[in-house]
């Protein structure tokens, strides 16, 4: 799977919207759609696809992390709040007290890889490893106590590459892998899921992790483990059927229960239409769905 993903996210709103401004205008209705950069590029390919199949109205996308989006709904600058993470009962009970109720929808499914330098050695990772690689206090600093030579790293330190504390995908990592506990300080926090993979392609003593969606040739992803299981390799398919240990709902959250153009587009995106397009950029599905 091969992918070049490094649009900033101040040009995906063009992208997705051709110039429009946040308002109803030229004939068409603005759906403000905001937030995780795990979903924004197929965020992006229900936008423009909806935008052909219904030119009244046009998607505005952008990213910023699932803690942009929601905090965007709440404020009441975005329809629609994408997020690869729950909301929080903190941001529940925010909005609540602006009278906004969220509304959930699971929309897809994503299997969070890890990725690693081709040159690393490593296929195989367990969960309690990569807690001791990540969390704060966990023993692991270096590739060799992984019993590992990584050709290109002299050092022999374990580069920890990571996604900013705004991000939904850093939330879900310390949820599932590190137990709630915090990650080491000395962590590198990147903006975005394709800096991750950018950083761990070019550093051969590097380890990070994001959306499966986000993987390039440039790069391995071992398979992962719990304690006394399968290592199971991440994809779609181990994503569907809860095999991979690390897989995880992707969200999209509205500011009550959506009418008019904001639910016909909700019922889109949840519809076999919307569901081949996240499957195509390699995500699973909300249900069951036949893509050609």
């Amino acid at each position: 799977m091969s992918r070049t993903l490094r649009v900033l996210p101040f040009l995906l709103v063009s992208v997705a919207c051709g110039g429009c401004d946040g308002s109803s205008g030229a004939g068409r209705d603005i759906i403000q759609n905001k937030g995780s950069d795990t979903l924004v590029f197929v965020a992006l390919s229900w936008a423009e696809r909806y935008g052909e199949i219904n030119p009244s109205v046009a998607v505005a996308v952008s990213g910023g992390g699932s803690g942009t989006g929601i905090s965007a709904l709440v404020n009441g600058t975005a329809d629609i709040a994408n997020s690869s993470r729950k909301m929080r009962n903190r941001e529940i009970e925010g909005a609540q007290s602006r009278g906004i109720e969220p509304i959930e929808y699971v929309v897809g499914f994503d299997a969070l890889a890890v990725f690693l330098h081709p040159d690393n050695p490593i296929e195989a990772l367990s969960i309690t490893q990569l807690a001791e690689i990540y969390a704060e206090g966990g023993s692991h600093e270096t590739w060799s106590q992984l019993g590992v030579s990584v050709p290109g790293c002299s050092s022999d330190e374990i580069v920890r590459v990571s996604r900013q504390n705004n991000s939904g995908t850093y939330a879900y990592f310390q949820d599932a892998v590190l137990g709630q506990a915090d990650y080491k300080l000395g962590s590198l926090h990147m903006n975005g899921s394709s800096e991750v993979v950018d950083l761990v392609a070019n550093t051969p003593c590097a380890i990070g992790y994001s959306g499966l969606a986000y993987a390039t040739e440039e790069v391995e992803m071992p398979c992962i483990s719990t304690d006394g299981g399968d290592c199971v390799s991440p994809s779609v398919e181990s994503a569907i059927d809860g095999r991979y240990p690390i897989a995880r709902p992707l969200f999209m959250y509205t500011a009550g229960e959506p009418t008019g153009m904001i639910k016909e587009y909700m019922d889109w995106i949840l519809g076999e239409a919307g569901q081949c397009i996240l499957v195509d950029k390699g995500f699973a599905p909300a249900g069951s769905v036949s893509c050609a």
